[in-house]
């Protein structure tokens, strides 16, 4: 978790609250050190951001939740107009 918060220039009690908050939840390695994805990073990042900008850090993760939503709906929608041809083509 230091090595995150480091590298986020941040503070091991600001990720522990992004886990309080249900925005990430780390896995876990055989030494009980939590072991953050590049996704998850991405979104401290952005908490830490909108943190820093006055957003209390509860409407952060919502803010950050209702974002990641919306690009996972654009995701899928781009993903279903590959390959499909009006009128059966």
């Amino acid at each position: 978790m230091g090595r995150a918060a480091a590298v986020l220039d941040t503070t091991p009690a600001f990720l522990r609250a992004l886990g309080e908050a249900r925005l990430i939840t780390p896995l876990r390695s055989e030494g009980g050190h939590r072991r953050y994805s590049r996704h998850q990073l991405r979104m401290a990042a952005r908490a830490r951001e909108l943190v820093d900008q006055g957003t209390p850090i509860d409407a952060a993760c919502r803010i950050i939740s209702l974002e990641d939503q919306l690009a996972e709906a654009r995701r899928q929608l781009t993903g279903q107009g590959k390959g499909h041809h009006p009128g059966g083509r």
